[in-house]
């Protein structure tokens, strides 16, 4: 398809008509004019052609006609090649916006307890999580990924980045006990919120925060840790994982012991106050479910934006005014 993307330039082509009704015709090349070398030339043709520059004294009807549509054709190449032809291609949709996800994983002891299930067999909710953020990170095409993994401490394992297979990589070697045997949730935000305060707009950063347990280490409370990532605008899902009694209680089908030292209210709170959702994952499949139902709550934006390729036409139209301008000067210079 083509098209002008300066279709107004077209109301310039009455200019040579106008010009030609307001200005006085030309009377001659005689007087005290600067004196070029090719003035002669000029006055010749100016006799023996009626006047190319005296268009409306012509002693020549048709060779006046033909020069005047040969030059007027010239200005309408001239004003085509100003109104911009362009070749537009079939549209073609953009990808999707990236999003900004940071991980932020417990990797404390209490990630060693056996109450999640995978096929026949009983695993360790470190084993879930590793295979089901796994899987979440091979969906994650277009996003850059960021891993936290915190127990006592907090570390950044690996800064927001497309190269999602290093970052599987990090989680497949996550073991309990590598950061502590306590549980810091508030430090663990805090650097995640640090690390994604300079990255692109909020409604394309999210944070999934997954624990087991409440925060009873480091340096900010779960308080301040909300209150950091209300300033932010940072959308925030929280993960509790394990069943109420642990692996006994799984086996036995039975509640022990309430939640296990699972915060669920502080979770509750900190999801809700950054417009985010809790979820509780107590076997494999429902934390698989968990991701997926994230993905869907936080679509990437400009899923509906489309970009045409648009190739410019406007030099041939111009490189044939300048062929037909010097066929005319030729032309001309022959007519002596």
């Amino acid at each position: 398809m083509t098209q002008f993307a300066w279709p107004l330039m077209f109301l310039l082509l009455p200019l040579p008509f106008i010009v030609r009704a307001v200005l006085p015709a030309v009377k001659g090349l005689h007087g005290d004019a600067l004196r070029v070398p090719f003035l002669g030339d000029l006055e010749k043709i100016s006799i023996k052609s009626g006047s190319l520059w005296n268009m409306g004294s012509s002693s020549n009807p048709a060779e006046y006609s033909k020069f005047f549509w040969l030059t007027f054709l010239v200005w309408l190449l001239l004003v085509t090649a100003a109104a911009r032809p362009q070749k537009v291609g079939e549209p073609v949709r953009l990808p999707a916006e990236s999003r900004d996800i940071m991980l932020v994983l417990d990797i404390s002891n209490s990630m060693l307890e056996q109450d999640f299930t995978l096929g026949n067999y009983y695993i360790d909710r470190l084993t879930a999580v590793k295979k089901t953020a796994a899987d979440f990170l091979k969906k994650r095409a277009d996003d850059r990924v960021g891993l936290i993994l915190f127990g006592t401490r907090a570390y950044l394992q690996a800064p927001l980045t497309y190269d999602k297979k290093s970052v599987q990589e990090i989680i497949a070697l996550m073991d309990a006990g590598m950061a502590g045997t306590s549980t810091a949730i508030g430090d663990a935000l805090g650097l995640a919120l640090k690390n994604m305060r300079d990255t692109q707009d909020a409604d394309n950063k999210i944070i999934i925060l997954l624990t087991d347990g409440e925060n009873n280490d480091g340096s900010l409370s779960l308080g301040q840790a909300i209150k950091l990532a209300q300033d932010e605008k940072i959308k925030i899902y929280t993960i509790g994982v394990g069943k109420p009694g642990g692996f006994f209680g799984s086996l036995m089908g039975i509640t022990l012991g309430g939640n296990s030292g699972l915060d669920e209210a502080g979770l509750k709170a900190l999801a809700a106050a950054t417009k985010g959702t809790y979820f509780r994952a107590e076997d494999t499949a429902g934390l698989q479910k968990i991701y997926d139902t994230i993905d869907k709550l936080n679509p990437r934006l400009n899923d509906d934006r489309f970009i045409q390729e648009t190739s410019e036409l406007f030099y041939i139209p111009l490189l044939a005014a300048v062929l037909l301008s010097m066929g005319l000067a030729a032309a001309l210079r022959r007519i002596n």
